[in-house]
């Protein structure tokens, strides 16, 4: 009974911290003069992907690597499969061309850099495949380049009127929405509730599970990877139903360059990551889905509810794949 209250608990915390976290980066892009689409990519996207930083630091921490393994690709994997999936069966998603051209693009880059450094027996011939803190440190660099050209386009931006960014921007009007310090709270207490909830459910969940006697390999590529990324679906549903779906999509987009470069490179820094058995198809699926939604945006440049559906049953597909496997 603790677990399921503490489950529901987390859950209602990730809807309102999604709330408050979207109020919030919409009012700065209004008031900086920074577009939506940027806002979504850095502090949206960093601040629901916290749970899985602090999920990460913590199995660093205890050495327990399989678990951060499975958080950060599980998380992935769930981020297109599960919440792109149901959040686009909601509303169709429009892709703005810098996210095909640049975002999607250098996601697959940090899966790639992912998929080639886990190979340390292949290349190096290393009795174990591993990510090193030299891995870590390779996958911070690209982390910083990709800081590096959304600071630019940030302060391109600043030039632009910022009438003209605003418009059409659905929720409060910008002289109701408070000042700047305002807006920081909104998205300050956002993070703080998403945090809270997300461990709370976290905890709820692998609770239930291992009551249920679930294997906890399979609680961390599933449980605890869906557990940490309820932040960005709440966030990405409620973007989606204020009309902010650029928002929405680069949130996903984001979360996942942040949780491959920042997250994955951060912990490995920390302490070396063992890869798990099985750990390198576990890479592959997350590389699939990377390139279906690639492909799915360059056509069309739209996610549509067939598409969402694909999606959604992939994810399923894979799920059970991994429930078959470890049982």
């Amino acid at each position: 009974m603790l677990d399921l209250v503490w489950l529901l608990t987390g859950l209602g915390a990730l809807l309102v911290g999604g709330e408050w976290l979207v109020r919030g980066a919409v009012a700065l892009a209004r008031q900086l003069g920074v577009p939506p689409l940027i806002i979504g990519l850095t502090v949206v996207a960093f601040g629901t992907s916290t749970p899985e930083l602090v999920v990460n630091l913590l199995a660093a921490w205890r050495g327990n690597s399989e678990v951060g393994f499975g958080n950060v690709v599980g998380s992935n994997v769930a981020n297109i499969g599960l919440l792109l999936g149901l959040t686009a069966a909601y509303r169709t998603l429009s892709v703005q061309h810098a996210v095909i051209v640049r975002e999607v693009p250098m996601m697959l880059l940090g899966t790639l850099a992912v998929l080639v450094l886990a190979e340390d027996r292949l290349l190096t011939g290393r009795a174990v495949d591993r990510f090193d803190r030299d891995d870590g440190l390779i996958l911070l660099l690209l982390f910083g380049v990709f800081l590096y050209y959304l600071l630019g386009d940030a302060l391109r931006a600043r030039k632009t009127d910022a009438s003209d960014l605003s418009a059409g921007l659905p929720g409060p009007p910008a002289e109701n929405a408070g000042g700047g310090g305002r807006a920081g709270l909104w998205v300050l207490g956002g993070m703080v509730l998403l945090v809270v909830g997300g461990q709370l459910t976290v905890t709820g969940a692998t609770g239930l599970a291992r009551a249920a006697g679930v294997p906890e390999v399979v609680v961390a590529l599933t449980l605890v990877a869906v557990g940490t990324s309820l932040p960005e679906l709440a966030t990405s549903l409620i973007a989606a139903r204020r009309g902010q779906t650029d928002v929405a999509i680069a949130n996903i987009v984001g979360s996942n360059i942040y949780n491959l470069l920042f997250v994955f490179g951060l912990t490995a820094t920390v302490r070396p990551i063992s890869l798990p058995a099985g750990g390198v198809v576990d890479l592959l699926v997350m590389a699939g889905f990377s390139v279906m939604l690639m492909a799915m945006a360059m056509t069309g440049r739209s996610i549509r509810r067939a598409e969402a559906a694909v999606l959604l049953a992939c994810y399923v597909g894979y799920v059970v794949w991994l429930g078959r496997v470890a049982l």
